[in-house]
């Protein structure tokens, strides 16, 4: 029999950790090539992984709730097969040498695990905070206590302390320490900042009627960013309202045609994501991400895609470089990726990277809205319902009253680095893209 050896896959180039939400095998399982063996989570997606070979679960080193590195050893699984080389005696001693010095290397694998566990023990996450393996391993053996780990900014992704983080803030405690009592000390901004006081959520009150609902794991994850959102940026909104007419007429003319050569339903979706594409090229600056007092501006328009869940919570996958396909080539990417999202099968990769985001509040049959800003991005574009209401039709002979589609555009950004003027051009340049819609354009 052969041993091998089940590990966490590569998930995207941002994404370097997942949590073990559940076993679906248990050891002693017969597992079959590509069935899902457990799933796991990280920022936003759940996802499964899946066997490479036919065998049997004989081992598993991760429980639930436990943090795995990308490329670490998850579990074993004991396939059929022998080696070719154990047929002579003396392969058959080799076999029984390595078999003795596996098992001692289990033997230290299995003491340095139990070890590792005691040095983790001396630091926890919390619910506010968030800490690797590796952060609290580097804690322990340097002395850092729970009370100077919280104190410590994060750079990372929802304001992680990374390596880097824990490295400078030792380095700068090992410098200020060597001060002298004659000089003056200067604590770094990064052991010294005041954490802002909490306050206190409002009790509630609870009678014996009341259904107690425990929030799912995606649920707390989308609460806790929207208040971070919401306490990071000055949110300012503008509306303008879009005559869409040509695009509700070119589109009942075309999607038949559309749905026969490309096997695609052509909604108006990839038709605003086109406008806002263009706009953002016309307007870089609300391409940018806030670091700081830094600003960096994206090379890469990647256009985010709100998309509601069968249980009511929001992910957001991204369209990479949106500003590059043509219509059918958005049109696939928007149906793709809602499909994948619907039935829960998008990889991490697949909602990283965005620069700008879309949400459509007009599927619910809201008008108009004001949208959360999606970190660490400066705008996020909110489409209303496309509604046939009377409006004045200017032409050469007058003005006149008319049927027509319209329908309102949110734009809501960061005061913090857009400013009014830039916001409202910006939103007015996707009502422009709109309302030129050619209605004689080929699909």
């Amino acid at each position: 029999m052969a041993k091998f050896e089940l590990k966490l896959p590569k998930m995207g180039e941002s994404v370097a950790e997942a949590t073990i939400t559940s076993w679906l095998k248990e050891v002693g399982d017969t597992i079959e090539l590509d069935e899902a063996v457990l799933e796991i989570a990280t920022d936003k997606v759940d996802s499964e992984v899946p066997s490479e070979v036919d065998g049997i679960l004989v081992e598993k080193f991760f429980n639930v709730d436990d943090i795995v590195q990308v490329g670490q050893t998850i579990a074993i699984i004991e396939t059929e097969g022998d080696d070719n080389d154990s047929e002579d005696k003396t392969n058959d001693l080799i076999s029984n040498d390595a078999s003795v010095e596996e098992e001692k290397a289990a033997e230290i694998v299995s003491q340095t695990i139990a070890i590792a566990k005691e040095t983790v023990a001396s630091v926890t996450s919390t619910e506010d905070r968030f800490y690797s393996p590796l952060v609290k391993n580097i804690a322990k053996e340097e002395g850092v206590s729970q009370q100077e780990l919280d104190s410590i900014v994060g750079t990372g992704i929802d304001n992680r302390v990374t390596k880097n983080d824990i490295l400078d803030y030792i380095q700068n405690k090992g410098n200020n320490n060597e001060v002298t009592a004659s000089k003056v000390e200067v604590p770094t901004i990064k052991a010294t900042q005041p954490e802002k006081p909490k306050q206190a959520p409002a009790p509630v009150v609870v009678s014996g009627e009341d259904e107690i609902i425990e929030m799912t794991r995606m649920g707390k994850l989308i609460a806790h960013h929207m208040v971070e959102s919401v306490q990071t940026s000055a949110h300012v909104q503008s509306f303008i309202e879009a005559d869409v007419t040509k695009i509700w007429n070119w589109r009942n003319k075309v999607k038949d045609a559309f749905q026969k050569r490309e096997g695609e339903n052509l909604t108006f979706t990839p038709i605003f994501m086109e406008a806002v594409a263009k706009a953002l090229r016309e307007f870089p600056m609300m391409n940018i991400s806030l670091q700081g007092d830094t600003i960096v501006k994206k090379k890469n328009i990647n256009l985010g895609m709100a998309a509601s869940l069968a249980d009511g919570n929001l992910i957001v996958p991204v369209i990479k470089n949106a500003d590059q396909l043509n219509l059918v080539g958005m049109t696939k990417q928007v149906n793709d990726l809602a499909n994948r999202a619907r039935a829960n099968q998008l990889k991490p990769d697949d909602i990283q990277g965005g620069t700008y985001t879309v949400t459509n509040v007009g599927t619910f049959g809201s008008i108009m809205g004001t949208p959360i800003i999606n970190q660490p991005q400066v705008g996020i574009l909110a489409l209303g319902a496309i509604r046939k209401v009377p409006a004045v039709i200017e032409t050469s002979e007058g003005d006149f009253i008319g049927i027509r589609y319209r329908m309102f555009l949110s734009h809501s950004y960061d005061h913090r680095v857009v400013n009014g003027a830039l916001g409202g051009q910006f939103v007015k340049a996707v009502k422009d893209y709109l309302e030129a819609w050619d209605s004689n354009r080929e699909i």
